[in-house]
């Protein structure tokens, strides 16, 4: 056994792979908000291959946690010099291990703030990338505007404030450097939201706005914020893939990190300063990201809502049990081919049923074993951005949402609470308690899961879809939700 530092990278088996380039001669460029399984998956990941391919040593990611809960990503990082192990997993059984070293330190911001600044201040700062969850950006859903309610926006709106939330360091690190004359970095969001750059620019100059107008207005124009898809399953890393990654390959790793084989990272080319090279690793530079993002937003973004609280009901806890059913496959490319695709503009280089059938393949990966729980959480701000478009487009235009409808109405059921079988649910999303309160009536008053207009807008006064969704919800009480599909 090994544990994971720099020193023992050199009695790793040869199955493992590792950094061929001088950890040391690595040198700050990007700092990264949000620092889990997904951004080590894939951004990090990248990096990685560039440094080993002799390039982009100028760009190293020092990671930044912001919530409580980041304190144990610290602690392994630190205790591990920053390395991890990313374990491929093939549907065959076979895994591929490799440690990452793009990462060049972790801090943690609630114990050190100061250090957090000073990083992002420093000229050799010049990316600083996001993947802070969809609800890290403060949208209200119906109006698209900032929703500055949030207690750690507020305490960061106070005058003389120290930052707490990602905004506020944002802000004031950009305040830093526009007050010492140092050229701003460019802001690059990788969360699943459409036009995330765009989001990103409009959510923070809006912040922006209540400190300082005038530095909002500079920020509005002189910062860059490209837009971007990202793509590649990570579940959350279970104690099993611990243990197989000593079992198997002898790597004691605090915190290693899982995936599928595929990945892709579409980009727009639109950066303040230099960047890496990513396009020498595969990643698509393009001028139009959108097309590429709401192919991945509204078919696998929102597939994944349509197996996971369906799946969850109907008995199943992983995404691969789910697609090795017919009956669900069926229901998902149903959904994909007719609500989905219809509401795509034209995506260059792709074929979009190979694209779908792909995602099954995808999903029913039975190594990753990415669990529908995953999948269920923070509904509040996956479903009204991935799928309630979809069912807008798709009433505009006269067509089927009957689908679409039945996921919105199986997200209703998983809310109460309780599964078929009378085994409880936990229901893990930041608006929970408001959610399961107002499910715990959907029996006797059956509109009244849909009637948050922060949530669904008017669609509750939308008689097609009131119809069909108080059809689809009964269905799911009354006979459950295999059934339900069957009779679909």
């Amino acid at each position: 056994m090994t544990a994971l530092t720099a020193a023992g990278l050199d009695a790793l088996g040869n199955e493992v792979g590792r950094p061929s380039y001088d950890r040391t001669a690595v040198r700050p460029g990007i700092v990264h908000f949000g620092v889990g399984g997904f951004h080590r998956a894939h951004q990090a990941m990248y990096l990685d291959q560039l440094m080993n391919d002799g390039k982009a040593l100028g760009w190293g990611i020092v990671g930044v946690g912001v919530l409580p809960q980041d304190r144990r990503m610290y602690d392994v990082l630190h205790a591990q010099d920053c390395l991890y192990t990313l374990v491929v997993k093939y549907p065959d059984g076979t895994l591929e291990p490799r440690v990452i070293g793009s990462i060049v330190d972790y801090l943690f911001a609630p114990d050190d703030p100061s250090a957090v600044l000073d990083r992002m201040v420093d000229p050799g700062t010049r990316i600083v990338s996001l993947t802070i969850t969809e609800g890290g950006y403060h949208v209200n859903q119906v109006t698209g505007e900032l929703d500055a309610s949030d207690p750690g926006l507020a305490a960061d709106l106070r005058p003389g404030a120290v930052p707490g939330s990602v905004f506020g360091f944002l802000v004031e690190a950009l305040a830093r450097r526009r007050a010492a004359g140092v050229a701003p970095f460019t802001v690059m969001s990788c969360d699943n939201i459409p036009g995330n750059g765009h989001v990103a620019k409009k959510m923070l100059t809006s912040f922006a706005r209540l400190k300082d107008p005038e530095l909002a207005d500079w920020i509005a124009a002189e910062v860059r914020f490209p837009n971007c898809m990202v793509d590649r399953i990570t579940p959350v890393t279970a104690d099993s893939d611990r243990a197989a990654l000593a079992e198997r390959f002898g790597v004691e790793d605090g915190w290693p990190v899982v995936c599928e084989p595929f990945t892709q990272w579409v980009l727009e080319d639109d950066f303040g300063g230099d960047r890496p090279p990513y396009e020498d690793v595969g990643v698509q530079l393009v001028e139009d990201v959108e097309p590429y993002e709401l192919m991945k937003l509204r078919l696998l973004n929102a597939s994944h809502q349509a197996l996971c609280y369906l799946g969850y009901l109907a008995g199943y806890r992983y995404a691969h049990e789910v697609c090795q059913d017919k009956l669900f496959v069926d229901f998902l490319l149903g959904y994909m081919a007719n609500e989905g695709a219809p509401t795509l503009p034209p995506v260059p280089g792709v074929d979009l049923d190979r694209y779908q059938h792909q995602l099954i393949e995808r999903f029913a990966n039975p190594e990753v074993r990415d669990t529908l729980a995953r999948l269920c959480a923070e509904s509040s701000d996956r479903i009204p951005k991935w799928l309630l478009p979809v069912v807008r487009e798709q009433l505009a235009a006269g067509r089927e949402i009957g689908r679409s409808v039945l996921v919105v109405a199986s997200w209703a059921r998983y809310a109460e609470g309780v599964d078929e079988q009378g085994q409880p649910i936990e229901v893990v999303d930041r608006l929970r308690d408001k959610l399961v309160e107002r499910a715990q009536h959907n029996r006797d008053d059956p509109l009244v899961f849909i009637s948050d207009p922060d949530l669904f807008g008017d669609l509750a006064s939308n008689e097609q879809f009131v119809t069909q969704y108080k059809a689809a919800l009964k269905s799911l009480h009354e006979i459950g939700a295999r059934a339900t599909l069957e009779a679909l």
